[in-house]
């Protein structure tokens, strides 16, 4: 015997106010490795440059570090890498039992050392290039 559940329409986009800290936590962690993942390509793809020389690996490289766009997008790879890290880190202490209680206050923490990285990163990754 089936049961059916009323899962409420699929256009109710209130239900994302009810979401607790530890969903967001599950969909920013996901949503980052995908970003990853997709990163992973266009990094090789970059990487494959130096298969034809030093040369067009060099001129690459230094053609992608001119362009404003790509140090910003890669502050924003810097702020998916780490905040990827620090939940990661975050769950392996939840499956061990470490901080079950305090889930939310160390989703929040690593949000918080996440945008302190990369606040502090910005001058850094942003230097030569306006």
């Amino acid at each position: 015997m089936s049961q059916s559940y009323n899962r409420g329409l699929v256009e109710d986009f209130g239900r994302w106010r009810e979401f607790s800290a530890g969903m967001w936590a599950w969909i920013f962690h996901k949503f980052t490795g995908w970003v990853l993942v997709g990163y992973l390509f266009t990094h090789i793809a970059v990487l494959s440059t130096a298969l034809t020389g030093p040369e067009a690996y060099t001129s690459t490289i230094q053609a992608l570090e001119m362009q404003p766009i790509v140090r910003i997008l890669e502050v924003g790879l810097l702020a998916v890498a780490v905040f990827h890290i620090l939940n990661g880190i975050r769950l392996l202490f939840v499956d061990l039992g470490v901080g079950l209680g305090a889930q939310d206050k160390s989703f929040y923490a690593s949000l918080v050392l996440t945008g302190a990285i990369v606040v502090a990163s910005i001058p850094t990754f942003v230097a030569g290039a306006f």
